[in-house]
């Protein structure tokens, strides 16, 4: 009985994708995301693909690329991910946020050969609408409001992803080139593996993702959410999860973690925060942590006490 219903309620959903996504109606859209969130791979495949067919007849964009995007880049089956990028491809520049993301799951021998495929066709889509979108905008500096010319514009979203003018531009890069000066020269603590970073909770997390063999990346800025560059503590590419150790206690270093957090949620990043309290705890606290994105470790062996607990 239970199956037959399933069955019934299954072919239904199947039926009203496939209908919302002829309708040409743009008030669907909500209805289409709905259907994005369903058990059935083949619901979610057909919903992409029917709010891609949206985007010509004015869907909001955001709302669109919002729900996309965890189907195009986790989602655990690979038609529903191909369907779902080639509708990101849709809504153009709308979806540059997720450019990186995008750049990385082309590039991941891990997954299906036609996903990364529609991944690379989504971002060359995505930076093309870009460019046209710049060519035919005039643009302000963000620090003193004058209007900046085309080479101004394209140099410093290179550098920044903000739009300076040439004065503003010499400012802020060497307001950043004296941070990073002194980021580096901070780094003076080496974990096990080699590397070089800047506190001995920074230490603790590197030496327990390379006894676990996980890879990792550290203080690497070369992410973008939400047009920020950020340098995440840790990023995880295997697992997709960022680990940030918020080591400091000031008012202005907390005001940084807020605004960073806030940027991570935003953006539907997975992150693991870390504080200093929590180094006794921290190979059960990372264990529990990646559990909840179903990444599980085998228990740690011997008596139970974990890595950095005794």
């Amino acid at each position: 009985m239970n199956t037959h219903m399933d069955r019934r309620l299954h072919h239904e959903s199947v039926q009203r994708a496939l209908d919302l996504g002829r309708s040409a109606d743009p008030e669907a859209l909500e209805e289409m995301i709905g259907l994005l969130r369903t058990q059935s791979a083949e619901v979610r495949r057909l919903a992409a693909s029917g709010i891609g067919k949206l985007a010509g007849f004015g869907a909001d964009p955001q709302s669109a690329v919002r729900a996309l995007a965890p189907i195009a880049l986790r989602d655990p089956h690979p038609q529903a991910r191909q369907y779902a990028l080639k509708a990101l491809k849709a809504y153009g520049a709308t979806g540059k946020s997720h450019l990186n993301d995008l750049d990385d799951l082309a590039s991941n021998d891990q997954v299906k050969d036609y996903v990364r495929r529609a991944a690379h066709s989504a971002a060359e889509a995505i930076r093309e609408a870009i460019r046209l979108e710049r060519e035919n905008a005039r643009h302000k500096c963000i620090r003193c409001g004058r209007e900046t010319s085309a080479e101004e514009h394209t140099k410093s979203q290179q550098a920044f992803q903000r739009t300076y003018c040439d004065p503003c531009f010499d400012e802020i890069f060497l307001a950043r080139r004296n941070f990073e000066t002194k980021v580096e020269l901070n780094k003076q603590i080496t974990a096990k593996a080699g590397t070089l970073v800047q506190s001995d909770g920074e230490r603790k997390i590197a030496d327990w993702l390379s006894s676990h063999n996980i890879a990792y990346r550290y203080d690497e800025r070369y992410r973008i959410l939400n047009g920020h560059a950020i340098r995440p503590d840790f990023y995880l590419p295997e697992l997709d999860v960022y680990i940030e150790y918020w080591g400091m206690d000031t008012a202005d270093y907390k005001i940084g973690m807020l605004k960073k957090q806030q940027l991570y949620q935003q953006e539907g990043k997975r992150l693991i925060s870390i504080h200093p309290p929590e180094k006794p705890r921290l190979d059960t606290i990372l264990r529990q942590k990646l559990a909840l994105f179903g990444y599980n470790l085998p228990p740690a062996p011997g008596s139970g006490v974990g890595f950095g607990e005794r």
